[in-house]
């Protein structure tokens, strides 16, 4: 199996890639393929550092797509629209979303679009054959890249497509110490992906860092 990562030289982008290398073959995406080169040389020392083996493999946005069987979209809510306008080839694949609309005012907010989550604007911007996941929503950017530490965190699924939220289930339940729970359908993913602003309050607010959620 091949994951494309695109935006996969951003702070979630390369943290997953480096998770996700030892145990799958990962093609990191970036709007410069330079950078998605440079940022998969330092991924494989730092994981040969720890005795790990990895598959990386630096590329530009839309070769990532090409070559990979799912699809991780790993951008910044706000340039999710003008970033998947210029991509295409979204066709039969699974295209995971971890993205999170919200901002920073004196407190972070939840922001959703008109559809009502970061996951169903994506399913309206791609093809219908799209195979649209949410997961992964709730783990914090420098828990990915703590690769010293493992993931014991709880990771809500949310899909329309049966299979292919088998198949993300599958694939998280792979990753250190995740377990990955079906959260229904993707217009569940408004009250998952509302999740992280909440959690970045706790945190701030308790001096807390990096908090997450478990589901016992």
């Amino acid at each position: 199996m091949k994951i494309g990562i695109v935006g996969g030289t951003g702070d979630i982008g390369e943290g997953m890639a480096m998770r996700l290398s030892p145990i799958f073959d990962v093609v990191v995406g970036s709007r410069e393929q330079d950078k998605a080169e440079a940022t998969c040389t330092m991924s494989r020392e730092l994981l040969k550092k720890r005795g790990k083996e990895c598959s990386l493999k630096g590329v530009g946005n839309q070769a990532a797509i090409d070559e990979a069987d799912i699809v991780i979209i790993a951008i910044p809510y706000k340039h999710l629209t003008g970033t998947l306008e210029t991509l295409h080839g979204f066709e039969n694949k699974i295209v995971i979303s971890p993205v999170n609309p919200m901002e920073k005012q004196d407190h972070f907010c939840f922001v959703p679009p008109a559809e009502g989550s970061a996951a169903l604007l994506i399913r309206k911007l791609l093809p219908k054959e799209a195979r649209i996941c949410s997961a992964f929503n709730t783990i914090a950017a420098n828990k990915w890249k703590a690769l010293d530490e493992e993931l014991n965190y709880s990771v809500p699924v949310c899909g329309d497509d049966a299979e292919a939220k088998q198949e993300v289930m599958a694939i998280v339940n792979k990753i250190s110490h995740l377990r990955a729970f079906d959260a229904g359908p993707l217009s569940v993913s408004c009250m998952v992906e509302s999740l992280t602003p909440l959690l970045l309050n706790i945190a701030r607010y308790n001096k807390m860092k990096d908090v997450g959620i478990q589901f016992l």
